[in-house]
């Protein structure tokens, strides 16, 4: 009796085939926002339809309160009926909080729903449009000093220590932010490490800190090329700059032997960038303070820097109290250290300008005629 051999393509799509049928994927909201006491539907959608009825389990991981049943009402297990590619349930919020569930099945991958109750939906869309209003504030405050630097020809009143900072700092920013948003292994070990957190940062982080990479070096190209009065980078932010960058290379060979995360290298990016911040404006506030003078340090910049970080400190207390989670000041240091310390130094600059060293008027002298 002859053999009937099965051609080897015919086989592997027939493994194929067997494989799609025995996995299947759920998708569902990564996350879900509520009032309190409201109701909201959910559906999950599987990625192919199935031959019975298949049953999802929720699998409650985290929760802000002992009971997570004081914050939402979840169901159990809900049937994703044969010959169905989705399914809806209903789910009731009570109090403030969060809670995080799986979605589980035999046959299934897990798939995260983290629900969020909130005081108030209008507060929450306050804080968003306050979030646009930061970061435009932000964004824009780079402009003034450029323009200053441009209209003088000159960047005399500028501090080239304070240059040399901010870029190193927002260099380093934009690396975190980079490496936590476009780049798929460290957003996995993030989640890895916080299976119950949200990626704190967002695609307008890594515009923000790309775009002030850019502006800086605009600064630095202006200071190569228009007037100097003879400044130049202290030995002491070429020290201190140099302590930074040599941190930043150890930790690349630490995370390169595997003796450190490649996340903790990132966070240590981000911790090089507030300790910029730390200390970047001291050397301008010194500087104005020795001339007597804020000539050639632009307020426009200090202004729109102070809308800044006061709307960023104002958006965090709101998003603190609408989830009743005051840790979230305190979770993302970068955000509320570049808040507050910009605040901070913008007042002492606005003191300066304003009040310190304020220019007197300028009269114009008139010449005597003389008499008949």
């Amino acid at each position: 009796m002859a053999k009937r051999w099965v051609p080897i393509h015919l086989l592997l799509l027939w493994m194929l085939a067997d494989i799609s049928e025995s996995r299947l994927s759920l998708f569902a909201p990564n996350a879900v926002t509520l009032e309190e006491t409201s109701k909201a539907n959910i559906t999950i959608t599987s990625s192919l339809s199935v031959n019975e009825s298949t049953v999802i389990e929720f699998n409650v991981t985290y929760s802000s309160k002992q009971n997570y049943s004081s914050i939402i009402t979840l169901p159990g297990q809900v049937v994703l009926p044969a010959g169905a590619t989705s399914v809806t349930f209903n789910v009731t919020s009570h109090e403030v909080g969060q809670v995080t569930t799986h979605l589980q099945n035999n046959n299934t991958d897990l798939n995260r729903i983290r629900f969020m109750v909130v005081r108030s939906n209008i507060l929450t869309g306050i804080s968003q449009v306050i979030g646009w209003i930061y970061f435009l504030a932000w964004s824009v405050s780079f402009y003034p000093q450029a323009w200053e630097n441009w209209r003088r020809k000159s960047v005399v009143g500028l501090n080239f220590d304070f240059l040399a900072l901010n870029l190193t700092g927002f260099i380093a920013y934009s690396v975190f932010n980079i490496g936590l948003f476009w780049i798929p292994y460290t957003k996995e070990e993030f989640l890895k490490e916080n299976p119950n957190g949200i990626n704190p940062v967002d695609a307008n982080d890594v515009f923000f800190s790309l775009h002030a990479v850019l502006l800086c070096l605009i600064y630095a190209i202006q200071a190569a090329i228009y007037e100097r009065g003879g400044q130049k980078v202290s030995w002491t932010a070429l020290v201190l700059l140099l302590i930074g960058w040599t941190f930043a290379l150890v930790s690349l060979c630490l995370a390169i032997a595997q003796k450190i995360t490649w996340l903790d290298y990132l966070y240590y990016f981000s911790y090089i960038k507030l300790a910029v911040t730390l200390i970047k404006y001291v050397p301008q506030a010194y500087m104005n303070y020795r001339r007597k003078s804020t000539e050639g340090w632009s307020i426009g910049n200090v202004l729109l820097d102070f809308t800044g970080g006061t709307f960023s400190i104002l958006q965090m207390i709101l998003q603190s109290h609408n989830n009743d989670e005051w840790q979230l000041i305190f979770g993302d240091p970068t955000k509320f250290g570049l808040g507050l310390f910009s605040v901070v130094f913008d007042i002492l600059f606005m003191t300066q300008h304003y009040c310190l060293y304020r220019k007197p008027r300028q009269y114009e002298a008139i010449t005597e005629q003389p008499e008949d």
